[in-house]
Parts: C-alpha cells; structure tokens; sequence
C-alpha cells in the first residue's frame, strides 16, 4: 500500500480542503497521515479514515514558528516511513523538499494561494525575500504541483515554466439532514441575516468596513461572525464600542457540519476582500461554495475569479465600495427585495452539483496517478 505524509502549518480542525484530499487518496488506496500543529483552543478532531499527528510547538507565530515547525516536521518526515509527500503552501514546503530529496520520495505540492503576496508581508519586505528566495529555488525543481484556480495557476506557469493544474476548493455536496435550528445555534430567530464564515477573516478582507456599516444598516438585520482570524479582537473592540453586541454576533471555530449549519439559516453570505494585494486579486474563497452549497446569496467584491463564478450563474451581487455609508446603503437596498433573494437562492441550488468538489476529483486522479 501507497503511504503518504500530507503536511500543513494549521491545527487541521478548520481545514476542509486538507480534509477533502485526505479522504481522496484514503479511496485511492493510500495509507495517509496528515500533519499539522496543536494549539492551546484546537478543537478535538472528528472521527477520520486516515491517521493525524498535531505537534504541539514552543512558539505559536512569527519567525521562530516557522522555524521550529520546519525543522519539527523535516525530522519526522525524515524518519517515518511513505512513499509520498504532499505539502501544503510555502510554509511547509521547505522541510518537505528536503525530506523528500534526501528519501528518494514523490513530493506533490499544493499551493492555496500567492503565499509571497499575502497582505502580511507586504509591510516586511525583508522576510518576504525569504519566501521568496525559498519558493524561488524549491519551485522550479517540483514535478506535480497544484493550486485553486486559474489566475494563480496561469502566474506560477509563466513565473516558473511549470505545468501547474487547477483543483478549485469547492465544497462537496452537501447532505441537508439533521440541521440544527436557528434556536439551538444560538441565533436570532426574527432577524434578517448577514454572515461571514471561515479561518481567514483577516486584515484586508472588508469586513472591518462591514462592522462599521451594521449602525447604518436596518434594525432587523443580524452579522453573524463564525470562523477565526487575525483581525477577530480588532472587530469585537469596534462592536463594543459601536454598541452592536446583539446585532454582530461571534461564534469562533466550529466544526464544518456546524459551520455550514449557520450558513444554511443566513439570507446572505459575504466576502468582501479588498483588491490590495495580488493573492486577494485573485482568490476564491472557499465559503463562496460553502455558501453556493448552503443556498445562501452572495454578496462580494468584484474580483477576478469570485467573478468568473458568481456571474456566470447568477448567485448573487457585487459590492460598489467598500466605504460603510455606501456599503450600508447598498445592503438595506438588498434586503428590501425579497424576489431577487428568491431568484438567486434558486440559482444556488441549480449550480450545487456542477460546483462540488466530486467533480474537482477528476483532476486528482490524474495527479496522484501511481503509473506516473
């Protein structure tokens, strides 16, 4: 039997994608072993078909992290048995290579986004050279590598003469069984509701912008925050200090069939990342299909890929500004139209099966070809 050391810098509770591929090769054949970190919050891990190690480091962030995991996860790597390796993103890729270069093994390289274009680094620019520096001399010596959409695949191509494919991070079709209410989630049960989800909420992703609009934004209407980021502590300070604690509600981490529970009851879905820096450019936030999956429109910024998907069949609007007067106006215009809602929530539930992630598999099988 194939056996493969899937690796990631977060504490996998969160991570869908890595899931998602993980169940793959567990279907192909391959005996998986998924690595990532413990945390002080992790959640407790579900019930998986592959095995998980979360180490458990001195430093949580900054350069002594990535340092410690590197060299944590390079010597475990180094003596565990595979014959493969997946790295996931720039952040894990380091130990990898070399693992893999000194084991004889395959290495496979999934890259979720332009991780040396991130809005954290722009302000560094000394330690964005060292990102820079360590994909610039790993990348080009990669055979299978992988990302999330065209627009990043089309930039590693022409940056690194490389043939990189596309396997979208949509979500799977989802089973409707068993849905928590609205009461048992702790939500309002007489409010109109906006809701941002996920692990990225994130400096730039609009959603500061958001909060400041909610004073603007009618009465009857609720944000629902549920997910973890770097700017969480900045928006419950701004909601404190706006008076909004029962109209901007936090939910922190959940499980996903939890998570997609609060989205399911929400009338709009947001992602708002502002056109900053070139990996916001051109993401495409996995919510988008969580939120396509959940029958829940869209509200978001008009960015290249969100674009490509959210036009095409109609799933919802994009934002003018990101300017909260404008923003609240726009919203308040949005939620006294209840046919157009209808028409997209339609819409959503037309475009489920062609955007789910059993159709994204197809390319994977290509990818992990043991033949090849």
């Amino acid at each position: 039997m194939p056996k493969i050391i899937v690796s990631v810098t977060n504490d996998l509770a969160t991570d869908n994608r890595v899931d998602k591929v993980c169940r793959f090769l567990v279907n192909q054949g391959f005996d998986v072993i998924l690595v990532g970190r413990k945390l002080k919050n992790s959640l407790t891990l579900s019930d998986r078909p592959y095995q998980t190690k979360r180490m458990r480091l001195m430093f949580t962030k900054g350069a002594l992290f990535y340092a410690e995991f590197n060299l944590r996860l390079f010597f475990y790597l180094l003596f565990k048995g595979a014959t493969h390796q997946l790295s996931n993103d720039l952040d894990t890729l380091l130990a990898n290579y070399l693992a893999a270069k000194i084991r004889g093994r395959k290495l496979i390289y999934d890259t979720h986004e332009l991780y040396t274009e991130v809005p954290e680094l722009m302000s560094r620019p000394r330690v964005k050279r060292i990102w820079e520096r360590i994909e610039g001399w790993i990348f080009p010596k990669l055979n299978k590598v992988y990302t999330v959409n065209d627009s990043i695949a089309d930039f590693y191509s022409k940056k690194y003469m490389k043939n990189v494919r596309v396997v979208r991070n949509v979500s799977p079709m989802w089973q409707q069984t068993a849905i928590p209410s609205k009461k048992e989630l702790g939500i309002p049960e007489d409010k109109m509701l906006l809701i941002v989800q996920g692990a990225g909420i994130n400096i730039d992703r609009g959603i500061e912008e958001l909060v400041e609009a909610m004073p603007m934004v009618i009465d009857s209407c609720a944000l629902l925050i549920v997910g973890s980021g770097d700017v969480l502590e900045i928006l419950k300070a701004k909601v404190k200090k706006l008076g909004l604690e029962k109209r901007v509600l936090f939910f922190g981490k959940r499980p996903y069939a939890e998570m997609i529970a609060f989205t399911h009851h929400s009338d709009w879905g947001i992602s708002i990342d502002k056109d900053t820096n070139m990996n916001y450019r051109f993401s495409l936030p996995n919510k988008i299909f969580d939120y396509i999956h959940a029958s829940t429109p869209i509200i978001c910024s008009d960015l290249t890929e969100i674009r490509k998907v959210v036009a095409a069949h109609k799933l919802g609007v994009f934002i003018p500004s990101h300017e909260p007067k404008i923003l609240a106006q726009f919203i308040n215009d949005l939620l006294s139209k209840p046919e157009q809602h209808a028409t997209f929530v339609a819409n959503c539930k037309k475009a489920a099966p062609k955007l789910c992630w059993e159709n994204e598999e197809q390319v994977l099988h290509e990818i992990y070809n043991l033949n090849d």
